[in-house]
């Protein structure tokens, strides 16, 4: 399975018309084959970066299934949905990543249990989205090391607060080669707040743990904090 992950820089006065494009017109044509499925609707969370930035992920079967709806975009029936989508929007980047072997909740994820009516009315939802960018040469090791030590030390020091759901990889070819992305979703507001407003403890901050140990791999990583809409498929 392959995650297409689009952040899109909307146009603010056009913001609930982008919304309704992607509920009442990607999801459910996507939803007439086997191919894709719109996964989440997401809004950078208000106060943690620019404004009006919205992340949307398409999960796509394979990379055949990505031929197909790639073509649908630039020459068939998405075409003018797409032309429509860019007159809402200022600019949008995507990228194409692949789980890795030991993210099986998202690579096992069955793509007929997505919904796709819209209809769903849930709470919102936080996720932190770590994107890291290992050394030159080092991304195997990174790789390594976030499966070994920083996935176990969640479930050991931050139990409650966030759930690791899935690590993820950029495709060859579309992005930076050294790209690695955490999905997490945030599972106690008030802890994340102590998080944000306290200094990390110090015996997270010595070796052994993941905060000194991880910088032998990699110092550039950058963490968005992104919130679900009430009819996000997946939330």
């Amino acid at each position: 399975m392959l995650w297409l992950h689009e952040t899109h820089r909307v146009r603010g006065a056009h913001e609930e018309e982008f919304e309704a494009a992607f509920r009442e017109g990607w999801m459910p044509t996507l939803a007439k084959d086997d191919d894709a499925r719109l996964l989440y609707f997401m809004h950078l969370a208000h106060g943690s970066g620019r404004a009006y930035v919205v992340t949307t992920i398409t999960a796509v079967r394979d990379g055949a299934a990505w031929e197909r709806l790639a073509r649908r975009v630039q020459t068939g029936d998405l075409r003018e949905w797409a032309r429509d989508v860019d007159q809402l929007r200022h600019g949008v980047q995507g990228k194409i990543l692949f789980p890795l072997p030991w993210s099986d909740r998202i690579a096992t994820l069955d793509l007929a249990d997505v919904p796709t009516d819209g209809a769903a009315d849930h709470e919102l939802t936080l996720f932190m989205e770590d994107t890291a960018w290992p050394h030159e040469g080092m991304l195997d090791d990174y790789l390594e090391a976030a499966e070994t030590q920083y996935a176990p030390s969640l479930k050991a020091g931050n139990r409650g607060l966030i759930e690791l759901q899935g690590a993820l990889q950029t495709a060859w070819g579309t992005g930076r080669r050294a790209e690695v992305v955490l999905w997490q979703k945030i599972l106690d507001h008030d802890r994340l707040a102590h998080l944000l407003t306290h200094e990390v403890p110090p015996e997270f901050r010595k070796p052994g743990t993941w905060m000194i140990d991880a910088l032998r791999v990699r110092d550039d990583w950058e963490s968005r904090l992104l919130r679900t809409v009430r009819w996000s498929p997946l939330y």
